[in-house]
């Protein structure tokens, strides 16, 4: 848990063009009560940055804060269920771990994948370019590369077909978060 966590995404978003990131709330270990009241303290940052608030897998907090989607882990909640509790105008994001779960994610409805780990992390081995480049391809909806992602590798994952990057520790658990969301974005949008 990052120990600032609307700290460093006021700082992270404060440095971006306006609508140009998205935020999850992705807190494992806390109950619904610390999610909700996360959720609550992000969402006004969020707004003024016009970046979409998801949170990791929980639609009832969801719905009680009024973010703009969920995210949902793979083998859990399925998009259908998720787009039915929340409607039609809700963000549903899957994380998808191989080219079939990104195509049955697409099937589903959701509005973008994100696959990975790309490059190894914590615990996770790397897929791989490849691996991310079968993945995005023909995908229908957008691919955000996760995992091990940083700014110099960030562009490579753009190169291989990704839309976009999603990161946790190379931005918000730097020790400098705007320096680091500006750093990230650049080697984005080059």
């Amino acid at each position: 848990m990052i120990s600032d966590l609307p700290g460093a995404v006021a700082a992270a978003l404060s440095v971006l063009p306006i609508g140009t990131a998205a935020v999850q709330l992705r807190e494992k270990g806390v109950g619904t009560a610390e999610l909700e009241r996360l959720a609550r303290m992000l969402l006004p940052l969020c707004r003024s940055a016009k970046a979409p608030l998801l949170v990791n897998t929980d639609v009832e907090v969801v719905k009680a804060v009024r973010a703009d989607g969920v995210h949902l882990s793979a083998g859990g909640m399925s998009v259908g269920e998720a787009r039915r509790a929340l409607g039609p105008g809700a963000l549903i994001g899957q994380s998808c771990h191989t080219r079939k779960e990104v195509v049955q994610a697409r099937e589903e409805g959701a509005d973008f994948a994100v696959f990975g780990p790309v490059w190894d992390t914590e615990g996770k081995k790397g897929q791989g370019m490849t691996a991310l480049h079968l993945a995005a391809k023909d995908a229908a909806l957008p691919v955000f590369a996760v995992g091990g992602v940083t700014p110099a590798r960030a562009r490579r994952a753009i190169n291989a077909g990704a839309y976009g990057i999603a990161c946790i520790r190379s931005v918000l658990g730097a020790p400098d978060p705007a320096s680091a969301a500006l750093e990230m974005w650049q080697a984005v949008s080059k």
